[in-house]
């Protein structure tokens, strides 16, 4: 089961409380729960994807953080980066992996 996620309500539930409820309890409680149709594994590969695709690299650290937790390992980071970069632009793989680096640097 899937860690209980409180980033929502820790950084915005003041400013935004309910963006920070939907985020916490309907994208990490309730989609990212749904183990039995998609692996934490495999959302993680995709969701970092999609992150890199659209340039989102705030949002990335975190992601990859939890993509290693959940067991994407270094080398298929540095796979999944380089097949991205063909289809989402050189500039945006070079960012990620910058990103990925400190992440996977142990």
């Amino acid at each position: 089961m899937a860690e209980k996620q409180t980033a929502g309500r820790d950084i915005l539930g003041k400013f935004a409380p309910k963006f920070a409820e939907l985020n916490d309890d309907v994208l990490f409680g309730e989609v990212w729960s749904r183990e039995k149709e998609l692996s934490p594994r495999d959302r993680s590969m995709i969701t970092v994807s999609a992150l890199i695709a659209g340039g989102n690299f705030e949002q990335l650290t975190p992601h990859l953080q939890k993509a290693k937790a959940n067991g994407v390992t270094k080398d298929e980071i540095a796979e999944i980066i380089t097949h991205l970069s063909f289809y989402v632009g050189w500039p945006k793989a070079w960012s990620a992996f910058n990103i990925a680096k400190e992440i996977y640097t142990d």
